[in-house]
């Protein structure tokens, strides 16, 4: 395996998570291309242009370029993307044509898999899919997708060489509500940079922040409604009668067509609930630093309506924060429920309020469960991802295509 193609049309791995649709998707392609760089796989990521002063060729590290691809107006928004699928295929083709061509395409999301579904068959690639989120599963929570999007995950399963997995509850999705073939799904979670993410001084990470010793519990992600942050907010109401000082940090910032009408939501029930001083609102930031939040926290809650893995989670138990989640996807991997932290089946606050108080009530559960997170966290690094998919490319490169029904 010498050489990858890797689709990231709608969301460059050089954003910065938490930023418009920029998020878990962002990290998964950086750290999972400079992994495979690093184990000799060169990577080339196509995304598109969407700045005028984005160069053609960024090179990210030996072995991994990011390629900006002309198509469309520069501010076309996510919702648009599908009338540039064409145009961004034809850029990606000459590029893919002129440099002699990978082995293999990895496609990230269903926008890239359209892409990639037609260059497998205009060049004879193998096709490699990540989802990350599936129309059909988030429908079944209320957030209805376009019927074109299913339309082309299907078809986009239905011509995979190999799909990749996050969990198994992920397959148990693309089994029964697509019909994919089990035998081409694979199964390699993503990975966690244990450099930065890892366990550390609360004390300094709380002054480096401007924090007292107040319970502190920490949302990370996007501001959407199928992140739940007005979940969080309302736990933290239900816990004013046994923690009136606990605080609720949010890092990220509104994302999606319904991003800023959330975002209006979540102020207007922190107003409505009388919590203005217990709820901070922080930018997003850096990948990198958000390690300094986590280790700041006593717990990281995460209330998604669906999560295909839950990269959050991962980075929070990696700094050996508790974590209460939602009982969905990839979460239910992650979380050991009653270990780890603990995860809620239903989307009733009193619930996360109650898991919040048995874990700022107990000092002796809280190390408990930030020692036995940091122990699950350690076996999730991007080398094995990488290891595990550069045996998959290997492999299908010597296997015949399959075939469009």
């Amino acid at each position: 395996m010498r050489s990858l193609a890797v689709l990231s049309l709608h969301t460059s791995p050089l954003a910065q998570p938490g930023i418009g649709d920029s998020g878990g998707m962002n990290v998964y392609v950086r750290e999972l291309v400079g992994a495979l760089a690093q184990a000799g796989v060169k990577a080339e990521v196509y995304t598109r242009r969407s700045a005028e002063d984005q160069p053609e060729f960024v090179d990210v590290e030996p072995g991994f370029r990011v390629v900006h691809i002309d198509a469309g107006p520069l501010d076309l928004p996510k919702e648009d993307l599908p009338q540039v699928l064409d145009e961004f295929g034809e850029g990606v083709a000459r590029h893919l044509r002129r440099d002699g061509g990978p082995d293999a395409i990895h496609a990230n999301y269903w926008l890239s898999g359209v892409v990639g579904h037609r260059l497998k068959h205009e060049l004879s690639l193998p096709l490699v899919s990540t989802f990350h989120t599936l129309a059909r599963v988030k429908a079944e929570t209320g957030d209805e997708e376009p019927e074109v999007r299913v339309q082309a995950e299907t078809e986009v399963i239905a011509c995979s060489d190999a799909i990749l997995a996050n969990c198994a509850a992920e397959v148990t999705q693309l089994v029964d509500l697509y019909g994919a073939d089990p035998s081409r799904i694979e199964i390699v979670p993503p990975g966690v940079d244990h450099a930065f993410f890892s366990p550390g001084d609360r004390g300094g990470a709380r002054y480096a922040l401007g924090l007292g010793d107040q319970p502190v519990l920490l949302f990370v992600g996007r501001i959407q409604p199928l992140k739940g942050l007005t979940v969080a907010i309302a736990a933290l109401a239900e816990l004013s009668d046994t923690h009136p000082d606990a605080m609720l940090l949010v890092v990220g910032g509104a994302s999606g067509i319904e991003g800023n009408a959330e975002f209006q939501a979540a102020l207007s029930l922190v107003e409505a609930l009388g919590l203005q001083d217990r709820v901070r609102f922080v930018p997003p930031q850096p990948h990198h630093l958000l390690s300094t939040y986590y280790r700041a926290a006593d717990v990281c809650i995460v209330p998604s309506r669906s999560e295909s893995f839950g990269l959050v989670a991962l980075e929070a138990a990696a700094c050996g924060t508790p974590v209460v989640a939602a009982a969905v996807g990839g979460l239910l991997t992650l979380v050991e429920d009653g270990s780890t932290g603990f995860l809620i089946d239903n989307r009733d606050p009193r619930d996360f309020a109650a898991a919040l108080r048995t874990i700022l009530d107990s000092r002796i559960i809280a190390d408990a469960m930030s020692i036995a997170a940091a122990e699950s966290a350690s076996h999730y690094t991007w080398s094995t991802t990488a290891a595990r998919l550069r045996r998959l490319y290997a492999d299908l490169t010597s296997r015949a295509l399959v075939t469009c029904d």
